[in-house]
């Protein structure tokens, strides 16, 4: 293994992915902390009428949102690692629009919504306000401008950093409830704020390094972005693939709370949020890896080593992380939330496989997406998404909130085949042919 830190590509991989990862490590401890104490101070129910208003809101978000990072860096990445950085500037311009345009029309549509759905998914009508609140956060939810800004600068320290700052205060304020025994409303206002906070601040990160790159001029709002080769194809793709994937989140804790109550919502939460701690190696892979391999000519062997070597890199760190939760997720569960959420323990183990999935899946959509093959993942979604709403329904009410489990899972598995699939298809299409 020593001949591959010889590869630029390999090194910047695993320095960026080091960046996301210390900062995710410090997330996800904030992120226990703060659902131990907001589930310890509000009860299963109270607990699960929380997570499904801000599951509510997350889900309009994953539909509407456009993903524009993703744009930035596909069109703008290539120019600006090579002195050219007009396209980069159209990018951003575009991206920026659709943030805008996405966000406000994600927040009316939510708040015309809540009062109609609000109680089918389990919130009941006492708590309508906050939620209608909540929806005012949009506009800035749906906005990932800066994001793709500072990957494109190769700045994944301040990506980093600057992903610790709701996490950190949430847990700072919900740890002050928790010991005040604040009222429920209090806790909807924290998170409000925070996220608020957490929202806020990339956007200044994003200008300080335009500026400092003397890059603000000439980036202009448009939708219009005749010099991007297919940008609204790709845009399209991507928004359509991210709204996909929300069925499988905060979509999918709504379907649960719909099927099983708040109280399965808030099980579920707990479930796949430990979960997700396992997935995070394969994650923080991925979103440096899309950046790293748009700079490589994928043509050549180069990309397809790195994916390869990606994938072992990960997999010892993810293989730890899901053996110490099946050994000591059932202890760790009572420990931090209490003995109303060991019906958690049971849904963890089959979630398990998630992260385990994670190993071979993350460098999929990436390549992909380099490829110019956005409608991959699209079709790749909408295919496990099409699994996960046929079996949540009867695995649910066969099983309670580990059927909900299993047809997450089973989602997974579709959705990573296919696109194994299509990126096999797009390896033979594109490797060189032998003379």
């Amino acid at each position: 293994m020593k001949h591959w830190f010889k590869d630029q590509h390999f090194r910047s991989l695993l320095k960026n992915s080091s960046y996301l990862g210390v900062s995710k490590i410090v997330a996800a401890a904030c992120g226990v902390a703060t659902l131990a104490f907001a589930g310890r101070g509000l009860g299963v129910l109270l607990f699960g009428t929380l997570i499904l208003i801000t599951s509510y809101v997350k889900a309009v978000n994953g539909i509407a949102k456009f993903q524009s990072w993703q744009l930035i860096v596909r069109y703008g990445g290539h120019g600006i690692a090579h002195g050219d950085p007009e396209h980069f500037k159209v990018a951003t311009g575009f991206a920026f629009t659709l943030d805008m345009i996405s966000g406000i029309a994600g927040m009316l549509v939510a708040v015309a919504l809540l009062p109609f759905i609000g109680t089918w998914v389990g919130i009941g009508r006492e708590y309508l306000w906050l939620g209608l609140l909540y929806c005012t956060m949009l506009p800035l939810m749906t906005s990932a401008t800066p994001d793709g800004v500072l990957r494109v600068l190769d700045r994944f320290d301040l990506i980093s950093w600057s992903g610790t700052v709701m996490p950190i205060s949430r847990a700072i304020l919900a740890g002050a409830a928790f010991f005040s025994g604040a009222s429920f409303a209090t806790y909807v206002i924290i998170w409000y704020l925070t996220e608020l906070a957490g929202q806020t601040y990339p956007w200044w990160l994003g200008w300080r390094e335009l500026k400092r790159h003397n890059l603000l001029e000439g980036i202009k709002p448009t939708l219009k972005p005749t010099a991007l080769d297919r940008a609204w194809r790709f845009a399209i793709d991507v928004n359509l693939a991210t709204s996909v994937q929300a069925v499988w989140g905060p979509i999918g804790r709504l379907v649960v709370g719909g099927l099983l109550g708040p109280a399965g919502a808030a099980l579920f939460r707990v479930a796949s949020t430990l979960a997700d701690s396992a997935q995070k190696p394969a994650d923080l892979l991925g979103k440096a890896f899309y950046p790293e391999v748009m700079r490589m000519d994928l043509t050549t062997k180069r990309p397809w080593k790195l994916m390869l070597r990606g994938s072992a890199a990960v997999s010892a760190i993810a293989v730890l992380a899901i053996a110490i939760l099946l050994i000591g997720g059932k202890p760790l569960v009572q420990l931090i939330f209490g003995k109303e959420f060991l019906g958690a323990y049971a849904p963890l183990v089959i979630l398990m496989a998630i992260p385990f999935i994670g190993i071979f899946g993350f460098p999929l959509t990436p390549m992909l997406y380099a490829l110019g093959r956005s409608d991959g993942p699209l079709k790749a979604k909408l295919l496990g998404s099409a699994v996960f709403f046929v079996t949540i329904a009867p695995l649910s009410w066969k099983w309670d909130v580990t059927g909900a489990a299993v047809a997450l899972v089973l989602a997974n598995v579709v959705n990573a085949g296919t696109m194994m699939l299509q990126l096999r298809g797009e390896h033979r299409r594109v490797r060189p042919k032998p003379a």
